[in-house]
């Protein structure tokens, strides 16, 4: 059976390859490997999330929740020059790869850690992970299940500062329109930002905080 991109520490052989990400206003060359998300090319909700979304906050702190190995977090390190970035994995090896393509492409402004799905370190030394954080952008991991998905988003989420956005982009028939749904059921005001390519992405904030 082919290894999960969920898994915290793959043991799928290696086979490093590269994957372009091309955007209007950027082109990175992208170090991938076997037993992460997407590793023979950027994924294409990945690529309709960058072509769709605002632009970031020129600073602050923002956050790339499912990081794999960096094409968000390295778009929003390059498009805010200014801002810290974290991007954030269960999987050690993509975050291994993440880290190398930041350095390779010169963003020091982006950090990554390992974490657990209840969004805790999973390594020592892991950067401030409490945020709060003044965007948060993903392609959220759908197929895990929607236990372990709601947990992260609720962690996440709850993390964004009072005036934070998340922008988060799901496939129309995984589930999106029913996770716009539960997103609004929790308390977090969400509307469909974008819908391409069989692709919704959604605009969600963190809401009131409870009384």
């Amino acid at each position: 059976m082919a290894q999960h991109y969920f898994d915290s520490d793959p043991d799928a052989p290696s086979r490093p390859s590269t994957a372009d990400l091309v955007l209007p206003d950027l082109h990175l060359r992208l170090h991938t490997d076997r037993g992460v998300f997407s590793p023979d090319k950027v994924d294409l909700g990945t690529r309709v999330l960058l072509e769709t979304v605002p632009a970031p906050p020129p600073g602050g702190r923002l956050l790339d929740v499912g990081c794999g190995y960096g094409p968000i977090a390295l778009t929003l390190a390059s498009r805010a020059p200014g801002a810290r970035v974290l991007g954030v994995d269960v999987n050690s090896r993509a975050v291994g790869l993440a880290r190398r393509n930041a350095a390779a492409h010169g963003l020091g402004n982006a950090d990554f850690a390992v974490v657990t799905p209840e969004g805790e370190p999973a390594q020592e030394d892991a950067p401030d992970l409490a945020g709060p954080f003044d965007a948060l952008w993903s392609n959220p991991p759908i197929r895990v299940g929607k236990d372990v998905l709601h947990t992260l988003l609720r962690v996440w989420l709850g993390r964004l500062s009072e005036q934070g956005t998340a922008h988060l982009v799901v496939q129309r028939h995984l589930g999106a329109d029913s996770l716009h749904k539960w997103l609004e059921q929790q308390g977090f005001p969400t509307e469909r930002a974008a819908s391409r390519a069989g692709f919704r992405v959604l605009a969600v904030r963190r809401g009131p905080a409870p009384t």
